[in-house]
């Protein structure tokens, strides 16, 4: 048999080298992640790293303080529409848009399901200073008198 038939249904990617590509971003321990992480870290607090604050919701934050109850989402410019960064694809846009417009609402969703539960979220865009985003979650999960929520 030289040629070899499947039932796969056509690729979303409008080329195999995109594909490819797409296929090798992570979805974790990215570089902005880690710089956040080291930050956050080097200032004495400790975290999860990529769980859900909430057991019954299907979304995972990339850092989780269980204790005072904050999320930390690191999210990428492209992947969650960034008004200042984002650049539309210069094929397949019909799809592209569709699919930030998807995640978007899934951060929205997210953020308020979080917030109805109790917990404080973060969002940090992966182009902010670290050290401007480590400083606001430190703010975040500290209490004024130096200590932590509870």
């Amino acid at each position: 048999m030289t040629g070899k038939t499947t039932d796969r249904p056509p690729s979303w990617a409008s080329t195999p080298a995109v594909r490819r590509s797409m296929q090798g971003n992570r979805s974790r321990d990215t570089s902005p992640e880690l710089a956040l992480r080291r930050l956050v870290h080097a200032a004495g607090l400790r975290y999860r790293v990529d769980v859900r604050p909430v057991a019954a919701l299907r979304r995972r934050a990339d850092l989780v303080f269980t204790r005072a109850k904050v999320a930390v989402f690191v999210d990428g410019c492209f992947w969650h529409g960034c008004a200042d960064h984002y650049t539309e694809p210069a094929t397949n846009r019909p799809y592209w848009a569709q699919k930030i417009q998807a995640n978007r609402a899934r951060d929205a969703d997210t953020t308020a399901r979080l917030r109805e539960a109790g917990w404080a979220v973060l969002r940090v865009w992966e182009h902010e200073a670290p050290a401007v985003a480590a400083a606001r979650v430190v703010g975040a999960v500290r209490i004024p008198d130096g200590g932590e929520r509870t």
